[in-house]
């Protein structure tokens, strides 16, 4: 499957739920998507559901970074907090929702070499590296997609033990460890 989902939605978990619902709909499988997005206070939570497109569609990190940067010029609230929600759909149809967040806030420069997006001007509450200074294991131990990786686990472990349950388990850990998709249980981002 590699055609392109518009994410239409107004938040972060209908972006997610439209992308999941899209491939359950074409495979009849369960599944899960994602949505992730930076929430800047003083920004009514803006870029939020447009992260990815802030300074326009075909707008590079850069770009985005730049456009975030002169929006902050001369405010003093650089809180911010990046999201990510994930849509589970199940067997039967069923969307289940798990969220990670991580507060923190926008520095008044790029910092550090690691990561995408806006990694280099989010640096998280109690951190004294930039998202793009750590490494990905330390980042990913306190990251909103990690965390939302946890709860998402956390729901397929609490899960009856049948058979389709366990096989959903298993091919998830499956995905991550070779990033592809299987037959059981599809992966969308």
């Amino acid at each position: 499957f590699d055609e392109e989902i518009p994410e239409t939605g107004s938040t972060l978990e209908e972006n997610a739920e439209i992308k999941a619902r899209r491939i359950f709909d074409e495979f009849k499988k369960p599944v899960f998507a994602d949505d992730t997005g930076l929430l800047v206070n003083a920004l009514n939570g803006a870029p939020g559901v447009y992260s990815a497109r802030y300074a326009g569609a075909e707008a590079s990190s850069e770009a985005n970074m730049t456009k975030l940067l002169k929006a902050l010029v001369g405010n003093g609230n650089r809180q911010a907090h990046f999201k990510t929600s994930i849509c589970f759909i199940g067997p039967a149809g069923e969307a289940n929702f798990f969220a990670g967040r991580v507060d923190g806030h926008i520095l008044e420069q790029r910092k550090g070499e690691h990561g995408f997006g806006y990694d280099p001007l989010f640096q998280a509450d109690g951190e004294s590296l930039s998202f793009a200074e750590m490494t990905s294991l330390a980042k990913n131990k306190i990251s909103h997609r990690g965390r939302a990786l946890e709860a998402f686990i956390r729901f397929l472990r609490m899960l009856e033990k049948g058979k389709a349950h366990l096989t959903i388990f298993a091919r998830f850990i499956k995905i991550f460890r070779i990033g592809k998709i299987t037959t059981d249980v599809m992966f969308y981002y």
